[in-house]
């Protein structure tokens, strides 16, 4: 392997980890189901593509290259469904959002 491939596919490792310890974080951090949904979300998606592409780097095949494209195609359709499938169902048990939070267009419309 090529030294300069391998610096690359490191530091997308690296970038990849860095948005998992974020998520993680704001896992913890975050007020209420709504704004936990939305740090796991973002975070696991960006995360997991700076590890599949440290993949591409460093493995960089062809097959392999098909593969991962298709899973990072597949994890930015399925996580944001999935995030707005558990944010619909929290509403709908009556999981009540942060006082902080500036609008809720659901209970305007009546709807929680």
């Amino acid at each position: 392997m090529n030294t300069m491939t391998d610096i690359i596919a490191g530091c997308f490792v690296l970038i990849g980890l860095f948005f998992f310890l974020v998520g993680a974080v704001g896992i913890i951090r975050m007020p209420d189901t709504y704004h936990r949904l939305h740090a796991a979300t973002k975070s696991s998606t960006l995360g997991l593509i700076g590890l599949l592409v440290g993949v591409i780097f460093h493995i960089g095949t062809g097959a392999v290259d098909a593969k991962v494209i298709t899973v990072i195609i597949f994890a930015f359709v399925a996580g944001p469904v999935g995030s707005h499938m558990l944010a619909k169902a929290a509403l709908r048990v009556g999981d009540r959002q942060w006082e902080g939070t500036l609008s809720d267009e659901h209970a305007e419309d009546g709807l929680s």
